[in-house]
């Protein structure tokens, strides 16, 4: 299972750690998936979906 966004395509970001001294040691910064139950194509369907993208999904909804 991979951790991508299904409707923004949002993947994890690399970058450093950065200790007091400096060093430098890899790290993740993983995207904030949701599990959530939508209708598509009128079956229902569980998608992981970044939490910014539901809020902008639901914000939309609203108007």
């Amino acid at each position: 299972m991979s951790r991508v966004c299904a409707v923004s395509g949002k993947k994890p970001m690399s970058g450093n750690n950065r200790s007091h001294s400096l060093r430098a040691t890899r790290r993740k910064w993983n995207v904030n998936l949701q599990k959530v139950h939508v209708v598509v194509d009128g079956k229902p369907q569980t998608i992981k979906i970044s939490a910014r993208a539901l809020k902008t999904l639901k914000a939309g909804k609203k108007a």
